[in-house]
């Protein structure tokens, strides 16, 4: 089963900065929770850039392999995820607003758990979409604390 969800907010600095700053993929770990980014060599700010999500709540973790696979700066950003637990893609966007930019984070992903997949979705999707939103909101936070 695919699901899918978005997150948006508005960030009062210029889509170059807003760009800069989720792109520097190893500070993500300053506003995404109980994430580690670590690049893989190859590729540097280009399709075919390459890193590694370590998401873990104490003990337990999972990784998350990364590609890029489109890449427009300052304005889009398009992922694929190859992870044996998240597989799918994403994107994000920055785009010009009265207020400096708007920032919307898209993914697509594949739900692991079989015929239970619909049930686990409904269970998670309002996690995920908090996770997201609470992260996004903290990037906000930052990002305007340095403009």
């Amino acid at each position: 089963m695919q699901a899918e969800f978005s997150v948006c907010v508005d960030i009062a600095a210029r889509p170059v900065e807003v760009w800069q700053h989720v792109t520097a993929w190893e500070e993500q770990g300053a506003w995404m929770p109980a994430t580690v980014v670590r690049r893989l060599p190859g590729p540097v700010a280009m399709v075919g850039e390459r890193f590694v999500a370590r998401t873990h709540l104490g003990p337990l973790g999972f990784d998350d392999p990364i590609t890029v696979t489109a890449w427009e700066p300052p304005q889009r950003c398009e992922i694929l995820h190859t992870g044996r637990l998240i597989r799918g893609v994403g994107a994000f966007y920055v785009e010009p607003s009265s207020r400096g930019s708007a920032f919307t984070w898209w993914e697509r992903i594949e739900v692991p758990g079989g015929p239970l997949a619909p049930a686990l979705w409904r269970l998670g999707h309002p996690v995920v979409r908090a996770g997201f939103g609470w992260a996004l909101r903290r990037l906000k936070r930052q990002i305007e604390a340095t403009s």
